[in-house]
């Protein structure tokens, strides 16, 4: 795991060397091990490398790497789990060179000199940003996994003869350039109060925006504007989606065992490592998998790591050493304290560089922090959830929509404001005495959720679209903005899905994965210089994922029931069984307690106006709202304060 920068100018710059230097250092947490530029003889393009020695700790997997052929500099982030395959077949097929050491970044290099680009990214499994050079034809490309693991940003600064191309693991980089000074896109500020993330292509800056997963982007000498720049997809989710669907698995215990025997695999090459190596472990269904295969293969115990709170309803720490105990690893618990959490708080803007707030995003950099003192690696369980249908709102969502379907819009709305006449802490009160299976954490939370969106839905579609969201009033929040589309938009993508559970899992595969679950693990990650591997983002195993039948996902009310039925070979149903809580903490009551007045000081009326971003009006009624208890207006206001923060830390 790496990060890499780079800039290409239109005119020879004396001093390019210098602000590749600078762009570089900012990333040194994703590399604190080495660290290295080239910049042309023309003195017109750039790439910077920090490295995390991961594979091949020799100086051979140095970068920014020349081929053998010296015609391409790669600078590369992230690992490649079938190079030794690919080594294989290039020297079957009388096309590698001499080897100068095992580095994934040596052999996808020379993939390249062989097949081209598409055709090698086609071939590699693994999650990966990269940036190409072409020394014969001045071409830059630069690419992205398939489902975005690796972040990559890239853009255009100044104007006409002085314009640069600048990319960048991460925004600082960017920022770094000299006089650097894009404004802040306030349409993309709108759609992150929707998502709580700035999802991609755009970013948090104008002409700033991030490679989409799937992608390659390629630049060519002729020009450095946006239409010069071309864009298009080496692998597509939409391909595998129509592909499963069209020849889906029917027999149960064929499709048991072929997820089982993928899951392995996967597990297989990603366990592969020249350093330490461990799995988060939170003991719910996924990460139990990920860790009981992987100890499956070990013949010494893994390490495991979990992170336990002192709020009880929060804490998930004693299921994860249950599930420890049985498997038989090694494993760490790391205990945090309130004051411990709040702490980090000031730091997030600066580890996740731009607008943030997911508010998990704290329990995960504290799992990433205890891994990284005894792991250099550690694999995870994400994506489980988004490909085998474990979201609540999944089965929860259709179970609402099939005894309110029949209401007139106008009753939906009136029962909607009903619901939320009650405080949280009686819905929370009324959650204890309905039966197991219709319990929920945070269920108080929940119904006012519901309520909200009750008033809103026409559709289960449309019931979707608001529980992903946040900030509805998206535009009315952010002063002078206007609304841009999504791929929530586009109804073109989904034409062949028909279920709804299904299309869910599509939207959030392309949309909460990436924007959100993915940059929160890689940020948390990296600013500790932790690499973070997550098997099931392997792409055969969406393959197979998408061609399992609704009810081989979701099935009696309950989510990932093929994968429950792999992980029962490994790990008692009883230690694995109980509600759905995610990663969560208790950021409402922080906000009307320790944090008050830090929350007061960023959403004064004064100040949003001064700054003349937001509606005053509108964040203080949210956060009124939420101090007198009735409401629980935690995530809205954690976007704004995440915001405002991050715009202090910025200026």
């Amino acid at each position: 795991m790496c990060g890499l920068t780079g800039c290409w100018t239109k005119q020879t710059n004396s001093s390019l060397r210098a602000s590749i230097q600078v762009m570089s250092q900012t990333l040194h947490h994703r590399g604190p091990d080495a660290g290295a530029i080239w910049v042309d003889e023309s003195q017109e393009i750039g790439l910077g490398h920090r490295r995390l020695k991961v594979i091949d700790l020799s100086e051979n997997g140095a970068q920014p790497m020349h081929s053998a052929c010296n015609r391409y500099v790669l600078v590369f982030n992230g690992e490649i789990y079938n190079h030794q395959a690919l080594r294989t077949e290039l020297e079957e097929c009388k096309l590698a060179p001499t080897w100068r050491g095992h580095s994934d970044t040596e052999i996808l290099l020379a993939g390249f000199v062989a097949w081209g680009v598409i055709a090698t990214l086609q071939r590699a499994v693994g999650m990966f940003s990269l940036a190409l050079w072409d020394k014969t034809e001045r071409r830059l490309t630069l690419g992205r996994d398939r489902f975005g693991e690796k972040p990559l940003y890239y853009g255009w600064l100044g104007k006409g003869s002085c314009q640069t191309f600048v990319f960048g693991s991460e925004l600082k980089a960017l920022r770094a350039f000299p006089d650097f000074d894009n404004p802040i896109n306030r349409d993309a500020l709108a759609l992150y109060f929707q998502f709580l993330t700035v999802p991609a292509p755009h970013s948090i800056f104008q002409d700033i925006f991030k490679l989409e997963p799937g992608h390659v982007l390629v630049l060519q000498n002729e020009g450095f504007n946006h239409r010069a720049a071309k864009i298009e997809p080496y692998w597509q989710l939409t391909d595998v989606v129509n592909k499963g669907i069209s020849s889906p698995i029917r027999d149960e215990i064929e499709a048991i065992d072929l997820l089982e025997s993928v899951l392995q695999k996967s597990i297989e090459q990603q366990s592969i490592a020249d350093v330490p190596l461990g799995a988060f472990l939170s003991g719910g269904v996924d990460s139990s998998l990920i860790t009981a295969l992987m100890q499956d293969q070990s013949n010494r115990p893994i390490q495991t790591f979990t992170v336990g709170f002192d709020e009880t309803e929060f804490d998930e720490s004693p299921y994860a050493l249950a599930v420890a105990q049985h498997i038989g690893t090694e494993h760490h618990e790391l205990r945090v304290t309130s004051s411990e959490a709040l702490d980090i708080i000031p730091n997030l803007p600066e580890i996740y560089d731009e607008p943030f707030s997911d508010s998990s995003q704290i329990p995960t950099y504290f799992i990433c922090q205890a891994a990284r003192q005894k792991v250099t690696v550690a694999l995870s369980g994400d994506a489980g959830d988004e490909l085998f249908g474990g979201y609540n709102r999944y089965f929860w969502g259709g179970r609402i929509w099939s005894k309110l379907a029949w209401l007139p819009t106008v009753a939906r709305k009136l029962l909607g404001r009903g619901i939320s006449l009650f405080p949280v802490s009686t819905w929370d009160a009324i959650n204890y005495i309905l039966p197991s299976y219709y319990q929920a954490t945070n269920f108080g939370d929940k119904a006012h959720k519901l309520a909200y969106r009750l008033e809103r839905v026409e559709n289960r579609d449309d019931l979707y679209r608001t529980l992903l969201m946040i900030w509805q009033e998206g535009n009315d929040l952010v002063k002078h903005s206007n609304k841009l589309p999504t791929i929530l938009d586009d109804g073109n993508i989904v034409e062949n899905i028909s279920e709804s559970e299904q299309r869910m899992m599509f939207w959030d595969s392309l949309l909460y994965l990436p924007d959100d679950i993915l940059t929160k693990v890689d940020r948390a990650a990296m600013s500790v210089s932790l690499e973070t591997r997550a098997p099931f983002l392997d792409h055969r195993i969406a393959e197979v994922a998408w061609r399992l039948p609704l009810h081989m996902k979701i099935r009696d009310g309950q989510g990932k029931w093929a994968l429950r039925q792999v992980l029962y070979k490994y790990v008692p149903r009883d230690l694995i069984e109980r509600p759905k809580a995610g990663f969560s903490i208790p950021v409402g009551e922080w906000l009307r307690g320790p944090l008050r007045d830090w929350a007061e000081d960023l959403l004064s009326q004064e100040k949003l106006e001064s700054e003349g971003y937001l509606n005053p009006a509108l964040v203080r009624e949210t956060w009124q709202q939420h101090l007198s208890q009735r409401y629980d207006r935690s995530h809205q206001l954690w976007s704004v304060l995440m915001f405002q923060a991050w715009l202090d830390k910025t200026n």
